[in-house]
């Protein structure tokens, strides 16, 4: 219902594509993040954007830094093509895949300020004793500046309990 005049209005999908950020890493709760983003488009609509960040190389000179980040690149689409994999088991969902290089926090932070469909970041929180991981820990203490919600999911949850919620 409109506030305005208490009319009924519908949202075309066509105007809006809601799109999942899912930052992909080598970390084990990844794979938390990825399936709670998956199933939530296989069952409401949108697309996965797998997001992974490279470091930019720390040496420099003879050639060695095109050396590094090729190997770095060929790293981050391993781990994409892995999660691709999970999420190609589901079913029909979308995905969009995108590899930036320079510090995390900020290059997401660009790729949410540039793609205006990016409607909800998905984290998972580490299960381990040191805390749930920087990225989260960023993020959570950034989320009133957040121009979109955080999902955190639980690192302990198992795919059965994440499909449940979805």
């Amino acid at each position: 219902m409109s506030p305005a005049t208490g009319e009924a209005f519908v949202v075309s999908q066509t105007e809006y594509k809601r799109k999942f950020l899912v930052v992909v890493d080598e970390t084990e709760e990844c794979d938390r993040a990825v399936t709670f983003a998956a199933w939530r488009v296989h069952r409401t609509g949108g697309t996965v954007v797998l997001m992974s960040v490279i470091e930019p190389p720390e040496f420099h000179g003879l050639g060695v830094e095109e050396v590094l980040r090729a190997e770095a690149i060929e790293a981050a689409e391993s781990l994409l093509d892995t999660r691709l994999k999970r999420i190609r088991d589901i079913g029909d969902v979308k995905v969009e895949s995108v590899i930036r290089e320079g510090r995390g926090p900020e290059q997401i932070e660009e790729v949410i300020s540039r793609d205006r469909d990016i409607a909800i970041l998905v984290l998972a929180a580490s299960t381990s004793s040191d805390g749930p991981g920087p990225l989260v820990t960023h993020f959570a203490a950034r989320s009133n500046a957040m121009p979109i919600p955080l999902t955190i999911v639980p690192g302990h949850m198992s795919d059965e309990e994440i499909i449940a919620i979805c």
